[in-house]
Order: C-alpha cells, then sequence, then structure tokens
C-alpha cells in the first residue's frame, strides 16, 4: 500500500473532527487506519468548504462553530492533509465523468469528487456516502464509514 492515495470526504472528516458526532470513533479510526497503512491522505477545496458550510449549520453541531473556530479547523486541516485545488484538469474530468456516468444535480458534487480524485491520481475514497458513490466503484475503490458492532 506505500504509495496509495485515499480522499476524506466531508462526512468522515467532519466526524473525525468533532467527538460529539455520531460515528466519530469509527471515522477516527478510518483516517487513521489508512494513515497507519501509509496512505497519503487528501481532502479537495471543495471538502473544506463543505466542512465549513456543516460545522457552522444549526443543527449539525450542538454549538455551530464560529469564524475564529473555523479558521482554526481549516488551518489544521490544511497541516493535516494534502489538499487538491480544483484545476481545469479537474473540470475537464467532471465533464467526462457526467456524460460517462448520466449524472445531474447534487450528484454533480459526488462525480467532482471523483473528477479531483482521477485527476490527482487517488485511488481510494473514505465515505459515508456508499450509495451515492458506488456508481463510481469502476474508477475508484471506496472504503466506506460503518458503524461499529455493538
Amino acid at each position: 500500500m506505500k504509495g496509495d492515495k485515499a480522499f476524506v470526504d466531508t462526512n468522515v472528516l467532519l466526524r473525525a473532527i468533532h467527538t460529539s458526532m455520531p460515528l466519530h470513533s469509527e471515522a477516527d479510526l478510518l483516517i487513521t487506519t489508512a494513515r497507519q497503512n501509509d496512505y497519503e491522505l487528501w481532502v479537495s477545496r471543495q471538502v473544506i468548504r463543505e466542512y465549513i458550510a456543516q460545522a457552522t449549520r444549526p443543527g449539525i453541531l450542538a454549538h455551530p462553530l464560529d469564524a475564529a473556530q473555523i479558521r482554526a479547523k481549516v488551518n489544521t486541516i490544511r497541516a493535516t492533509f494534502r489538499v487538491a485545488d480544483e484545476t481545469d484538469a479537474v473540470t475537464d474530468k467532471l465533464l467526462e465523468l457526467i456524460g460517462e456516468f448520466s449524472t445531474g444535480g447534487k450528484q454533480v458534487h459526488d462525480a467532482n469528487i471523483v473528477a479531483t480524485m482521477l485527476v490527482y491520481n487517488i485511488n481510494t475514497l473514505l465515505t459515508q456516502n456508499v450509495d451515492d458513490m458506488k456508481r463510481f466503484a469502476s474508477k475508484i475503490t471506496i472504503r466506506p464509514l460503518v458503524a461499529h458492532e455493538p
């Protein structure tokens, strides 16, 4: 696995960072295990934006984060993970995927994650959204976030 890359989806990132979130320990373990298996861990600017939206939205966290807290969390994310930029190549790959997988609406966000992964040669996705992402399973490996058995 040395040299493999894993992309951390927003749903896993949010749960790994915030101990009060359901599946926190499972998300933390998923990321820790990938790191222990020598995966290079990645997020994208899209994931950072989605994280900010979720962490500041009432009802997601018991106490939504303020601007200073968000700045600190995002700085930690940027220091912890490699960050993929959305380039022309990512947009071109997104357009290719939309045609290949008949994708529209909110599914475009998922396709953009896969496009980013493909452009940056990231082969594995850590996500809770298996149902949304399984359409792309021919292109990427999906490692699901699942609850541990009691």
